[in-house]
């Protein structure tokens, strides 16, 4: 069976979660506070992909792979490709964004296929997007999003499906190839989306929860010591905040990968290798939420997945679990107190705790030197431009 998790992934806190939500109702400003809705749907178990339809696959232990393959042409390359296909997603209500994240093994020159479509209330059906083509080795096909296809019900822009008006219903396809005539053993492992509709309305600031005064002991890495590293893979500087964030959150976890192809002598070369990993030819950029959380999952023997979250309060479970975010937030001149830089228009950083009094403790790559990463915001000034800039997005990445 397919898991619906609403908002949170981690099942031992729902019952907590749920109750945060239960409770905040019952105060006078939250009442008039819109709660966007969210829904997290991943497909990962042998259940999960029995339900739904394959075609040249085999199913296995919580995967599924290549078995009596079918002839497939990409970029003018010939491959042996299979397909699953999702059952009907229905998140309950009118989804205006849809976010999809997966977890797959593509050795040598495999690659997968993500796309998505979607119906609305009155039953139409829309055509299907393609999402991603994407690989761990980023060859023969490069990792590329295709932004800018649309049909009457939705578009693509990269990591995002957007909806032209509001959906009911989604499913995701996903092909698994190799080249014709290989034995590669390309699997697919889990996939998911994570469907929302934001907010109208102002919304009160959540009170602190369990995780106050809880610090997580996450390393923190600059993204600026970087800066004119590697033009091809964006040139470091600003533009490597979330390979920056990830490669922090993927040391916190001790599975940090070893670099390769990178120039002697770069400090904290870690840093340049994600960024070489998550990089995505199509948008001309290492921001791509989905491509993070999938190389991530090729060392995480846990979960790794994007989804989003309505307040801090939700993002505090996962800091008592051990389990520090990376977050997609966007700001102006003087909405972000203490802030390394000024204004973004897009930036991630990782919140790894809470303060005492409930403000929020981040590892901020923006930070000059590794010394400066380290930034205490204020609760209401960053809980506003999260939610504002990304609908709450989130990378959570779990190491068993």
């Amino acid at each position: 069976m397919l898991r619906r998790l609403a908002v949170l992934a981690l099942p031992l806190l729902l019952a907590a979660s749920f109750a945060s939500v239960a409770g905040a109702a019952e105060e006078p400003a939250a009442r008039q506070r819109a709660t966007p809705q969210v829904d997290l749907t991943s497909w990962s178990s042998y259940a999960d992909f029995k339900a739904g339809q394959r075609t040249g696959l085999k199913m296995g232990r919580g995967q599924v792979s290549l078995l009596k393959a079918r002839p497939r042409t990409v970029a003018g390359k010939s491959y042996e490709a299979g397909t699953w296909t999702s059952p009907w997603a229905t998140p309950g209500f009118g989804a205006t964004a849809i976010i999809p994240s997966w977890e797959a093994t593509t050795p040598g020159r495999t690659l997968v296929r993500v796309e998505l479509r979607a119906q609305d209330a009155t039953g139409r059906t829309g055509t299907w997007d393609t999402v991603a083509d994407w690989a761990r080795t980023n060859r023969p096909v490069p990792r590329t999003t295709y932004s800018g296809q649309a049909d009457d019900l939705g578009r693509v822009s990269a990591d995002t499906w957007f909806a032209t008006s509001a959906v009911t219903a989604y499913q995701l396809r996903v092909t698994l190839m190799r080249p014709k005539g290989s034995s590669k053993a390309v699997s697919l492992e889990r996939v998911g989306a994570v469907a929302s509709v934001d907010a109208s309305a102002p919304r009160a600031t959540s009170q602190p929860g369990p995780a106050a005064g809880t610090v997580l002991p996450v390393p923190t890495y600059s993204q600026m010591v970087h800066s004119g590293h590697y033009p091809a893979w964006g040139g470091g500087g600003e533009a490597w905040c979330s390979p920056t964030s990830l490669a922090m959150v993927l040391a916190y976890h001790g599975i940090a990968p070893t670099p390769t192809g990178i120039t002697a002598g770069h400090a904290d070369a870690v840093v340049d290798h994600t960024a070489k990993m998550v990089y995505d030819n199509g948008y001309r950029g290492t921001g791509n939420w989905a491509f993070n959380t999938a190389y991530a999952a090729t060392l995480a023997g846990g979960d790794s997945y994007v989804t989003r979250l309505r307040d801090l309060r939700e993002a505090e479970d996962y800091i008592v679990a051990g389990v520090p975010l990376i977050v997609s937030i966007a700001f102006g001149r003087n909405q972000l107190t203490g802030a390394p830089i000024s204004a973004s228009n897009g930036h991630l950083l990782v919140v790894v705790g809470f303060e005492a009094d409930g403000d929020v403790v981040v590892n901020d790559p923006a930070g000059a030197t590794n010394a400066d990463v380290r930034r205490v915001y204020d609760r209401a000034q960053f809980e506003r431009i999260w939610i504002a800039a990304s609908g709450g997005t989130a990378y959570v990445v779990r190491n068993s």
